[in-house]
């Protein structure tokens, strides 16, 4: 139960009409380790609920501090992607949803006017991709010496995209004296190291770290000619009816060119990448999220910015490269109690990934028969 996680009535009243009573496992190690003020370094998977395990007692902690008219940045929140930073203000819109906390996000890819504003309005919360908050640091547009609580999301994600040289930047613009909580899905050596620096006697919280597709996500894979991928998938969504399906390839211009060939075959799909402007990406989501599109294709910029409760169908139009992204890919279906499918295509170049993959999750994935084979 929350109530034990001693949570403030204001917290547990949105969480009772959200319709969450048990907190996850990384909710109930860091939430009361959050609350005696101890630097936390988080490893967990995606879906396990990392997000609400920083964010609710953070926001009591700030709903408790003795008011004051000073307006500053009480707290910074660094995401990879521009899609998991939206995401995490939304979470802190309906968890703080019975709190006076202001709170903005900064990313780039669209104009920064409106961020500006929201700054100089007074904000305590920024949830922040690294480039453009640098570039807004560097114009003297804000100042983060009074940050309090500093939290570094989904870390390994930010090695892999090559942005460990800009949060080193912005930590040394950050107050020595605060509370730091650092999550990442692995803990490759560069992230430890990271860790080790930035914070004081961290304790360690290790909520399910063995690489592990969710209980609830059915796999499948089919061995499939690369020039008949696309006939193949068309076959395969005429059989899942119109549900949302999200689909993976390894490159933006795949991304593009699945897009068009559905788009052309009468399937109402969109693209979603990092060459696509903010406003595109977010029109694309927004109309998954309503299902007005049934299928968004999606390289991995998005894999773990995508959140979508009672997603039916993942499917792998290319296998990633790196096992773990696989886990992190399937990952967007099967969550919050609810059954999905994971389908993964597979021509003759990527049967290594195929069993890097099997290797890593230590079973076999079942073969699928289909007519599109060579």
């Amino acid at each position: 139960m929350f109530k034990k996680l001693n949570l403030s009535e204001p917290l547990l009243s949105v969480l009772d009409k959200m319709g969450y009573s048990e907190p996850t496992p990384i909710q109930q190690k860091a939430i009361p380790l959050i609350f005696q003020g101890k630097d936390i370094f988080g490893c967990a998977q995606t879906g396990t609920g990392k997000t609400a395990a920083y964010i609710l007692p953070m926001l009591q902690k700030m709903d408790n501090a003795p008011k004051t008219s000073k307006t500053y940045v009480k707290a910074l929140i660094l995401a990879p992607t521009r899609e998991l930073a939206l995401q995490i203000d939304q979470n802190i819109s309906e968890y703080g949803a019975n709190l006076s906390i202001k709170h903005t996000t900064i990313f780039g890819g669209v104009s920064q006017v409106n961020q500006v504003k929201k700054l100089r309005a007074g904000t305590d919360i920024i949830v922040a991709t690294p480039g453009r908050l640098i570039d807004l640091l560097q114009q003297g547009v804000l100042r983060l010496n009074d940050v309090e609580y500093f939290v570094l999301d989904e870390a390994d994600r930010m090695l892999d995209m090559g942005f460990i040289g800009d949060i080193k930047k912005i930590i040394s613009r950050l107050p020595e004296k605060k509370q730091t909580m650092l999550f990442s899905a692995t803990a490759p050596r560069e992230i430890m190291s990271l860790a080790n620096s930035l914070m004081q006697n961290p304790v360690n919280i290790n909520a399910d770290i063995s690489p592990a597709p969710p209980l609830l996500v059915q796999q499948s894979v089919y061995l499939v000619p690369k020039d008949k991928k696309r006939v193949l998938l068309k076959h395969v969504l005429s059989q899942t009816g119109k549900e949302q399906t999200l689909i993976f390839t390894r490159t933006k211009r795949g991304a593009d060119r699945v897009t068009r060939d559905l788009v052309r075959s009468g399937i109402r799909a969109e693209a979603i990448h990092g060459d696509k402007s903010q406003n595109s990406r977010e029109n694309a989501l927004k109309c998954f999220k309503n299902k007005s599109v049934t299928v968004l294709v999606a390289t991995d910029i998005a894999s773990r910015g995508i959140d979508i409760i009672q997603l039916p169908h993942v499917i792998n139009f290319e296998l990633p490269e790196q096992a773990e992204t696989y886990i992190h890919r399937i990952g967007r279906t099967g969550r919050a109690g609810v059954p999905g499918t994971a389908i993964s295509f597979c021509c003759g170049d990527e049967k290594p990934y195929l069993q890097d993959i099997q290797k890593l999750i230590r079973k076999n994935i079942r073969v699928e028969t289909h007519p599109f084979v060579a």
